[in-house]
């Protein structure tokens, strides 16, 4: 028995999948309206304010992608389903499950299970004798009874398997195909339950498309080459990485950021001492509050991540956001291994943690800017055009603060040596000039416009730069 792609979307019930009609997707193109202080969308419209030039133009982020609606992933594979049974001469179930294998490459399918074994007319579960047409048997031919075939298939797809159920004999990880499954599953619930765990196992093991990871959102993006970039769905506008579908985290890679998030989830309670917003000042111990975005402390100038003097971090490189390696460790103790280990996670998870906080800080920032344009443009001072350079400088602000924030799990892990100090010196210039560009967001009205959209183009090339060196390598 076969049961195409095809048959599967028209006996489904697309609503279970959150898929809307034609219609009802264009009512919902407008979307929510932004909540107060989100800049989730600072990735867009500010290009014209940050023109590249030449070598400059290269975009290290730039990646093509498509967002497909569910009837639009079932075509990609239906197509694909088809040109493989055809090849191999096999049903589109068994064709589905040779995809899964290789993960829908399907230049490299080569081959497919055959086996052959003697049948038997006991069950090889419930050990009952049965007449020979009530036993069934997968290619392997291990020969089970319906009922407890049944059972099997029933109790898997209610834990939420789909291309994973197997035979049910030891050591046998042949996997059953659909139409093999669909037939002796009881209750209609269940086949829709099973059709959706398969349409998700299929989308999954390809190699080109993604599941949207956002709450009960029916989108796949589809991409030409699989690799770790960002992708933001058409329908909920939620953001991640394509290859680990986790938060966007450029120039860390995705291992990478699995381990520092698992260690800091892990170290959570070792690092609340420094989660806290306030510090002591440096020059007169009175406890203080950071309530911008910025790290330059103006009351006595000083800066808020390393309370050294300001001034001593020059123009052209932050010493702050280097740690320091004692090159004597190994020779020590292991106790003074032990915090030496901790005080370099200390140094790299303030600053990570910091940037963080920065950003919700600059959300506010970004508000203000909203509300003052609007106020200027109801007072018949210039219109929303004219001082959208404003809007897209506190885009721009967010954009370069969350890059930044990525580079400190990515230069935790890194082995010491020459790329190291590059990439140490790269992301010094990109901090110094990010707030730069935060100084004169905050005070935009002090500051000419030719002026601000300088430092943006500055700012936005420090991260490229450092992008092209290190992202994806």
């Amino acid at each position: 028995m076969s049961v195409d792609m095809n048959s599967q979307a028209s006996d489904s019930n697309e609503e279970d999948f959150g898929v809307n009609s034609e219609e009802e997707e264009d009512e919902d193109d407008g979307g929510d309206e932004e909540d107060q202080g989100d800049i989730a969308s600072y990735y867009e419209g500010v290009a014209s304010d940050v023109e590249q030039q030449g070598a400059d133009s290269f975009d290290p982020e730039e990646y093509l992608f498509t967002c497909l609606t569910y009837k639009e992933s079932q075509r990609v594979l239906t197509e694909e389903v088809n040109t493989v049974a055809a090849a191999l001469k096999v049903l589109p179930a068994v064709a589905k499950l040779i995809l899964v294998h290789f993960s829908w490459q399907v230049t490299q399918i080569l081959e497919r299970y055959v086996s052959s074994a003697p049948q038997s007319l006991q069950c090889g579960v419930c050990l009952q004798v049965v007449r020979r047409d009530s036993l069934l048997a997968l290619p392997c031919q291990h020969s089970f009874c319906k009922a407890c075939w049944e059972q099997h298939c029933t109790v898997l797809v209610k834990d939420g398997i789909g291309v994973g159920i197997s035979c049910m004999a030891q050591d046998c990880s042949l996997q059953m195909p659909e139409d093999f499954v669909l037939p002796l599953l009881p209750a209609e619930e269940l086949k829709d339950k099973y059709r959706r765990y398969l349409f998700r196992d299929y989308v999954e093991s390809h190699f080109q498309l993604q599941l949207c990871p956002g709450a009960d959102c029916p989108i796949v993006i589809k991409v030409q080459e699989p690799r770790a970039r960002r992708v933001q769905c058409s329908r909920c506008s939620e953001v991640f990485c394509f290859k680990c579908r986790q938060m966007y985290h450029a120039p860390t890679d995705c291992a990478t950021i699995r381990k520092w998030l698992t260690k800091c989830a892990d170290d959570s309670e070792t690092a609340n001492y420094i989660s806290a917003h306030t510090k002591d000042c440096p020059k007169c111990n009175i406890c203080i509050e950071k309530n911008g975005g910025c790290n330059h402390m103006v009351s006595q100038n000083f800066c808020w991540m390393c309370l050294g003097d300001w001034k001593t971090h020059g123009s052209e490189y932050y010493e702050c956001s280097r740690y320091k390696e004692n090159p004597d460790i190994v020779n020590q103790s292991q106790q003074a291994q032990a915090r030496e280990a901790l005080k370099k996670y200390l140094f790299y998870f303030e600053r990570w943690e910091n940037h963080n906080k920065s950003l919700q800080l600059e959300a506010q920032t970004y508000q203000r800017i909203q509300e003052k344009i609007q106020e200027r443009v109801m007072n018949n001072l210039g219109t929303w055009i004219d001082w959208q350079y404003l809007h897209n400088a506190a885009k721009l602000l967010a954009k370069c603060r969350y890059t930044l924030q990525y580079t400190y799990p990515y230069a935790y892990y890194m082995e010491s040596g020459p790329r190291k100090k590059l990439f140490e010196y790269q992301q010094a210039q990109l901090e110094a000039e990010i707030e730069n560009l935060s100084w004169k967001v905050e005070r935009a009205d002090t500051y000419e416009r030719g002026d601000l959209e300088n430092q943006m183009h500055i700012a936005e090339q420090r991260r490229r730069t450092l992008l092209k060196d290190f992202h994806d390598t």
